[in-house]
């Protein structure tokens, strides 16, 4: 992502004999605005792959927060205390209570990049000397992070801002992504599946189980999941996803018919 200068100016010309005002831009501006603009720098370079775990944190209901009167009075305030939390969450999640000479103990790695969505984040963990159990643990930090929004930042920030969302979704995936031009992004098929789980029907968590060693996960955790076979949208195959048993159950009867047993 990157920002350009649009803003034109009011020029007085000769037509004709005649003065007219029109918009204009200087040459070099004008031909400025091109891939450069997106910040990744040369896009044609060869390209890196890494192995990862992607995760994309949704706020459900942000699109009604940013709906409301003035939303320019709520929205920042709102914003940077949230994104504060969230990776100070990662954080706090990761690390053990350990310190180790100035440092801290960590369950699992944190993340090699970040992405604001908009309406979400997308953080990426390189998985290539990432234990079984590591990256169980870091569907675990996640689920929990989703549980400390919904028991300690909303009602925290309720009294701050009206009408906050008031869920965070996560969904997450595992595969290989590709850097993209000077590896200030990354493209990858899971990436957009971890996209499309947060989605996922009514669900605020969800987790493709390809790739995870579910046995390296304690039972006292799994008991709250079931495995299911779904097709999600703009995936031909079905895929096999962990959703939280709890929210499946008061599904629909249509609606759960779309989940088939593995």
């Amino acid at each position: 992502m990157g920002l350009y200068d649009s803003k034109r100016e009011l020029k007085k010309i000769q037509v004709d004999g005649k003065v007219e005002k029109c918009w204009f831009i200087s040459k070099a501006k004008f031909e400025a605005f091109d891939a450069n603009v997106l910040g990744l720098g040369d896009v044609s370079q060869r390209s890196t792959a890494v192995e990862a775990i992607a995760a994309v944190f949704d706020l459900s209901g942000f699109t009604d927060f940013c709906s409301q009167t003035d939303p320019q009075l709520v929205v920042p305030k709102y914003l940077s205390q949230f994104l504060d939390w969230l990776f100070k969450e990662v954080r706090e999640v990761t690390a053990t209570n350990k310190s180790v000479r100035g440092g801290r103990e960590l369950y699992s790695d944190l993340p090699f990049l970040a992405k604001f969505l908009g309406d979400g984040v997308l953080f990426l963990w390189d998985t290539d000397q990432m234990t079984k159990t590591g990256k169980c643990n870091v569907v675990t930090i996640l689920r929990e992070i989703c549980n400390h929004y919904n028991s300690i930042f909303y009602p925290k920030i309720q009294k701050e801002v009206p009408v906050p969302p008031p869920i965070l979704r996560c969904g997450i995936a595992q595969g290989r992504v590709f850097s993209v031009g000077n590896k200030q992004d990354y493209v990858g098929p899971c990436i957009n599946i971890a996209a499309r789980l947060q989605k996922l029907s009514n669900f605020t968590f969800c987790f493709q189980t390809k790739g995870f060693d579910l046995k390296r996960m304690s039972e006292d955790i799994m008991k709250e999941y079931i495995i299911k076979r779904v097709k999600l949208r703009g995936i031909s195959m079905y895929e096999l996803v962990a959703i939280i048993e709890q929210e499946f159950n008061v599904l629909k009867p249509k609606d759960r018919a779309e989940f088939k047993e593995p």
